[in-house]
């Protein structure tokens, strides 16, 4: 593959927000082996519970894969603090827990330390990130490489829908079965991609935005909340991401026509859940891009429609992607360089 020049505001990001329907079909070719075989391990601990840790966009993979446990698997999932065993020095008893640390690089300290404690503490650790070889990858018991390639923008992205296939794919393991037709999800991506004309037009209505608001329910929260770092971290602008459930709550009350809000309603359950959200916004005159089903796009100031009858779980790995491409057009927009947003590093070390 040509390297894009550097030199360009956001080339690498546009080049690695391309390049991801070829990593999803290269983590369907070459990835199920390492799951299947983590999988086998996992059904013969038998977990109980599923805690996962992770840290800025892998969090929100994390928040996805815990849908999926508990929607899916029927077990109880969480997200784990690890400052409680780093800061706070806890050692809970894990015993029958099964412990996922997502990174994209496997370098954190504090994800680190989290699986090296779960791990003595009696749980059963798996290690899913971009670093095959890293430290979380050396000290998890089993280790699923995403196999989304080097990423060299600031900003994640084919990382981040590769964390969110690869956890799709440990959970269908898990449950032996298959039920969406996962192997379309390359030419599903090829079509949101081309989303990307509608997407610049909307960069330019949003261009001096300074603060928006972005909702979404169940399997489509984690889009709304990746959606909005994406957007902070690119375009140095206020995103405030909430359930719609809690939205509708106080949050409501900073809703004006001045506000963009951004909604992820894809088919299904989430979109449906939804509803109640979108008609309050249309009372109150907001100005709306939603992402989702044909229907509410319709519905949106701006919509951007998803290709048709895509499964609910499998909606997430393509419905970020156009919130990447505004967040890429709107930095170059506002002068900013997505590639190298200020202050950030590609490996943010916490403790």
């Amino acid at each position: 593959m040509v390297q894009p020049e550097t030199t360009s505001p956001g080339a690498l990001m546009a080049a690695e927000i391309a390049e991801q329907p070829e990593a999803w079909a290269r983590l369907l070719a070459d990835g199920r082996a390492a799951v299947e075989d983590a999988a086998r391990q996992v059904r013969r601990r038998s977990p109980r519970f599923v805690l996962l840790v992770a840290r800025g966009t892998s969090d929100h993979a994390a928040l996805y894969a815990k849908y999926l446990v508990e929607v899916r698997l029927g077990l109880p999932a969480g997200l784990g603090s690890p400052s409680t065993m780093t800061a706070y020095g806890s050692r809970p008893d894990l015993r029958d827990v099964l412990l996922i640390g997502v990174s994209q690089s496997g370098g954190s300290p504090d994800l680190v330390r989290s699986l090296e404690v779960g791990r003595a503490q009696g749980a059963l650790t798996v290690a899913v990130t971009n670093s095959p070889g890293s430290p979380l990858d050396e000290v998890a018991e089993l280790g699923i490489p995403v196999l989304a390639g080097p990423e060299r923008s600031v900003a994640a992205t084919k990382s981040y829908t590769a964390e969110l296939l690869t956890l799709y794919l440990l959970v269908e393991a898990l449950r032996g079965t298959e039920a969406e037709p996962v192997h379309r999800l390359p030419d599903w991506g090829a079509e949101v991609l081309a989303l990307e004309p509608t997407v610049a037009g909307a960069a330019t209505r949003y261009r001096y935005a300074q603060r928006m608001v972005v909702t979404g329910r169940g399997y489509a929260y984690p889009t709304a909340r990746e959606a909005a770092l994406k957007l902070m971290e690119t375009c140095y602008l206020s995103a405030h991401a909430f359930s719609g459930a809690d939205l509708l709550h106080g949050p409501f009350a900073m809703i004006d026509p001045q506000v963009p809000v951004l909604t992820v309603a894809p088919e299904g359950v989430a979109g449906q859940a939804l509803a109640p959200v979108h008609a309050q916004l249309a009372r109150t005159g907001a100005d709306v891009l939603t992402v989702g089903s044909r229907a509410a796009a319709a519905q949106a100031t701006v919509g951007l429609a998803l290709p048709a009858n895509i499964p609910e779980a499998l909606s997430p790995i393509l419905e970020i992607v156009p919130f990447q491409q505004l967040a890429l057009h709107l930095a170059r927009l506002r002068g900013t360089n997505p590639d190298h947003p200020r202050n950030l590093h590609k490996v943010t070390e916490t403790h």
